[in-house]
């Protein structure tokens, strides 16, 4: 029996081309992305224009429900009850953005639908924007019911 020797080799530069070119392509890509974040750039499209708009104001109640106003009127004419998780977290973020810039509750946040069918939530105040579609239907219905919702009169029972 002879002998066989075993070389090893170093893995040939053609095999590792390809993986350097992915990890290379990748770093571009983030680099590519990040710059556009920084730049401040919109990458956001473009709102459709707003059809029908509310101005609403949101108020915490005794009983742990928010009573929705209509802020021309003064009148609440809806409530968020129970456990309601994406109308209370949404309404949350906008609250909490106000807390950290000294605003108050009292100006209106803006329930505005478009054209296009999307339902946005804005507050002037911050500039905060929700894309309330962005969310599912079954979560912007529960906002799009505010924007329908008829308010009664002052003084009316």
């Amino acid at each position: 029996m002879t002998d066989q020797v075993i070389q090893a080799r170093a893995p040939e530069v053609s095999s590792l081309r390809l993986p350097l070119v992915i990890v290379a392509s990748l770093i571009a890509l983030v680099a590519v992305i990040a710059g556009f974040r920084v730049s401040g750039v919109e990458i956001r499209e473009p709102d459709a224009a707003t059809i029908q708009m509310r101005l609403l104001t949101f108020r915490d109640q005794p009983d742990g429900s928010v009573a929705v106003i209509d802020a021309k009127t003064g009148v609440a004419f809806d409530a968020i009850t129970g456990e309601a998780g994406f109308a209370r977290g949404t309404l949350r973020g906008f609250a909490r953005d106000r807390r950290a810039r000294g605003i108050g509750p009292e100006a209106p946040l803006h329930l505005m639908g478009r054209a296009d069918g999307r339902l946005t939530l804005f507050d002037p105040q911050t500039g905060r924007v929700v894309d309330l579609e962005s969310f599912g239907p079954v979560n912007a219905a529960v906002f799009k019911r505010f924007l329908n919702g008829v308010a009664p009169q002052k003084g009316a029972s």
